[in-house]
């Protein structure tokens, strides 16, 4: 079987979970998970390790490494619906997944844990999320403009985005670089052991390995379960596979409150929102042009950008050098009403 297939073709896998008894499917679901949480582990302290032998600040990590680890998945299905004249799904994987790894993850985080702001970090990374995210909808309304009939993100486009990932990436690294302006410390005492950089950069990636694959294969058994039990189809899709797709993230968010650094939720979810715009939907345009259905230029593209701006106002506007737990809860009821009005009113996400 064609291993490309397998990892992107989600009714392979609910095929095979179906011949499996139900006691089957719950051990399943307790070995990903319980991969899950030890990924996460295990990829939090080789973030913070990584950080104090390189002396970038774990923000900065976060929102380049873990970003491009949590958010592959997501290109890699992107790009194949692409190929396969699925834009809807394309398109619908960078912008579902930014309003929640925003409004969802980045809620949760607020709310749960004070989360520092990097400023001279944040003022930079921070204008790069939102201004992709408005570059996207900008683009979208001129080929709207241009062909209002069957408006389309043109592969020139996603080179274009794809180009743009590569400056953000090397800008990243030349901020982080200017430890002076940071004002970066060393003030991580919870570490009581600091791996060499080589263990430090194999517990990132075997990590986010573990993170990634834990939640491909967690997803799918959920949903087949709660088929199962008799859940309606779209209370599931509303709720297991809607927050399917940022599962890493938020497991990366909640595995970095636990341990208390979230500053690496911060970047991580920065860099989430940068990489699914740039990334996976600019690698999904330059495979094949993607229609850009009617229900993401009146509801899909505003709700992005008011949790974007709304974020961005945010770090503004928080002069004590931390996020509000209100803010926090701000971010989640918009998303919470961006899901109850997408699934009551039968807006189709593309995904």
């Amino acid at each position: 079987m064609n291993i490309l297939q397998y990892l992107t073709d989600e009714s392979i896998l609910a095929s095979f979970l179906k011949t499996l008894s139900p006691t089957v499917i719950i051990l399943m679901m307790v070995a990903n998970f319980i991969i899950l949480t030890k990924g996460a582990d295990v990829m939090i302290d080789g973030v913070v390790s990584l950080a104090r032998r390189t002396g970038l600040p774990k923000v900065v990590i976060g929102a380049t490494i873990l970003s491009l680890g949590t958010t592959m998945p997501e290109a890699i299905v992107s790009v194949t619906a692409a190929w396969m004249g699925n834009a809807g799904l394309a398109l619908g994987n960078g912008v579902g997944s930014i309003v929640a790894d925003t409004g969802l993850i980045f809620g949760l985080v607020c709310i749960f844990s004070v989360v520092p702001i990097n400023r001279y970090i944040l003022n930079r990374t921070g204008w790069v999320q939102v201004g992709a995210a408005t570059l996207l909808v900008l683009l979208s309304f001129l080929a709207w403009i241009k062909s209002p009939e069957a408006p389309v993100i043109s592969r020139s486009v996603g080179f274009l985005f794809l180009s743009l990932l590569l400056l953000y990436l090397f800008m990243t690294y030349r901020w982080a670089c200017r430890k002076e302006s940071l004002g970066y410390t060393d003030d991580d005492a919870s570490l009581t052991h600091t791996h060499n950089l080589t263990a430090s950069a194999t517990m990132v990636i075997g990590g986010l390995v573990l993170v990634v694959g834990g939640a491909r294969f967690l997803v799918p058994c959920a949903v087949e379960f709660a088929y199962r039990v008799g859940v309606p189809e779209d209370i599931v899709a509303a709720t297991i596979v809607a927050l399917g797709t940022s599962l890493p993230e938020l497991m990366t968010a909640m595995t970095s409150i636990r341990k208390k650094h979230p500053e690496i939720a911060l970047g991580n979810v920065v860099g989430a929102d940068v990489l699914n715009c740039l990334f996976v939907i600019g690698a999904a345009a330059a495979a094949r042009p993607l229609a850009i259905p009617s229900n993401f230029m009146l509801f899909h593209y505003p709700a992005m950008l008011i949790i974007l701006f709304s974020f961005r106002g945010f770090i503004f506007m928080n002069r004590r050098g931390c996020f509000y737990r209100w803010q926090g809860l701000w971010l989640l009821a918009v998303y919470l009403l961006y899901v109850t009005l997408q699934y009551s009113l039968g807006i189709n996400g593309g995904t």
